[in-house]
């Protein structure tokens, strides 16, 4: 990608209130939220200032779902190999940690004692 692009997306991204990552939900949340805060309609502030910002949010909204929609998802073994779900960090932790709440030092003691 371009650094021209991934400015625009970036610059799109600060609009939207977004950070470093979103999930679609909370992209759609922020655009909603900042359309109903700046509809004319509703807006009390300056009226021009209003409609300069609907148009800056829609464009930012639909510059990061064209980048959503043309993200390319990597189907590999290797790539999907590396990426883990919440599930398997979670038994990762346990593995080497147990359940003991001060990391793991009961987990720790039962494999010295083995």
């Amino acid at each position: 990608m371009g650094n021209r692009r991934y400015e625009e997306i970036e610059k799109a991204a600060k609009v939207l209130g977004l950070h470093d990552t979103a999930t679609m939900n909370e992209i759609k949340e922020n655009y909603r939220k900042l359309m109903i805060r700046w509809h004319p309609d509703i807006c009390r502030e300056n009226q021009k200032k209003c409609e300069e910002m609907v148009r800056e949010i829609a464009h930012a909204y639909r510059i990061i779902i064209d980048y959503c929609n043309n993200y390319e998802y990597s189907f590999r073994r290797e790539d999907l190999k590396r990426a883990r779900s919440y599930r398997e960090y979670e038994e990762w932790w346990h593995e080497r940690f147990g359940d003991d709440p001060i990391w793991g030092e009961g987990n720790r003691r039962k494999n010295a004692e083995g």
